[in-house]
């Protein structure tokens, strides 16, 4: 589904820029493909900041690989538990084999499992596109930035997180 024509929106209405600049994210980011997952990043980054967040309430983990967020994930939180959400940034390729396939099915089941697990959420960025062109398109070309959906997604899960916990 493309989000071409989809304005980005938060499903929080009530959102303050006192309630997210008391919030800290962390942002894993894959360095495989980082032509596409730091304009990923930047886009997420850039929408943390711009909607509040305090600078020194975002962490950045670099791993080398998708199929490395999952532990980077865990390994971030396990580090700081004062985190309200964690990004996972990545970008997949199509190629001529099947570990495309294996790649996305491990990296999307392990994300879930993370957020069954631990008590914040934890946020699929991950591209899996057809070709190059389409992974550009999506990390601030012609359909957008999903890096930006994805800070939006963050920050309300972590906004609606407090609220179950603070009932």
């Amino acid at each position: 589904m493309s989000t071409e024509h989809r304005k980005y929106g938060s499903i929080i209405d009530n959102i303050s820029k006192e309630d997210i600049s008391e919030m800290s994210f962390g942002l894993v980011v894959s360095q495989w493909n980082s032509q596409i997952t730091e304009n990923l990043y930047n886009g997420a980054n850039e929408t943390l900041l711009s909607s509040g967040v305090d600078e020194g309430n975002i962490f950045r983990l670099n791993v080398p690989g998708s199929f490395e967020l999952i532990y980077g994930s865990k390994l971030l939180y396990e580090s700081n538990t004062s985190i309200d959400a964690i990004i996972s940034i990545g970008s997949l390729i199509e190629g001529e084999t099947k570990h495309f396939d294996y790649i996305c099915q491990a990296v999307s089941n392990g994300i879930k499992d993370l957020n069954i697990k631990y008590s914040i959420p934890f946020i699929f960025c991950v591209l899996t596109d057809n070709n190059i062109e389409q992974s550009i398109a999506r990390s601030g070309g012609k359909l957008g930035n999903k890096g930006i959906e994805s800070a939006i997604c963050a920050m309300d899960m972590a906004v609606l997180n407090r609220r179950k916990l603070s009932k």
